[in-house]
């Protein structure tokens, strides 16, 4: 498990005195990552009672083309730039760039807090 809390060390590398104790309010979550698949969505109780949606996997994007959104297919991802290793493992992140039946997308969502995948057309297929 993660942690989010502030440093134990200046720059200059002088150690910090503990300020306070660890809250519930500063734990992490580990990284789950959105794959291609069959949809899976997992909620995630988050602070204030509200909800977020993980997506496990998912098959279809919604699509921006021109002045209007449509549904397609995902086939690959064709590059990632948060991690080379996204490509190979076929993970879809922010600002990846998917094949679909309807050309190449880049992602706009946040898969892993959304729950949704919405992407821009960059390339139409020909």
């Amino acid at each position: 498990m993660q942690w989010q809390l502030s440093s134990k060390t200046r720059k200059t590398g002088k150690k910090l005195k503990k300020s306070s104790k660890k809250f519930r309010k500063q734990r992490g979550r580990d990284y789950l990552p959105a794959k291609i698949g069959a949809l899976k969505v997992r909620p995630k109780r988050v602070r204030g009672g509200a909800y977020k949606q993980i997506i496990l996997s998912s098959d279809t994007a919604n699509v921006a083309v021109r002045s209007e959104y449509k549904k397609a297919k995902i086939l690959t991802v064709s590059a990632n730039p948060a991690d080379n290793q996204f490509v190979r493992r076929n993970i879809i992140t922010k600002g990846a760039i998917i094949d679909t039946d309807l050309g190449k997308a880049r992602v706009t969502s946040r898969p892993g807090q959304n729950g949704i995948i919405n992407a821009i057309l960059t390339e139409e297929k020909k």
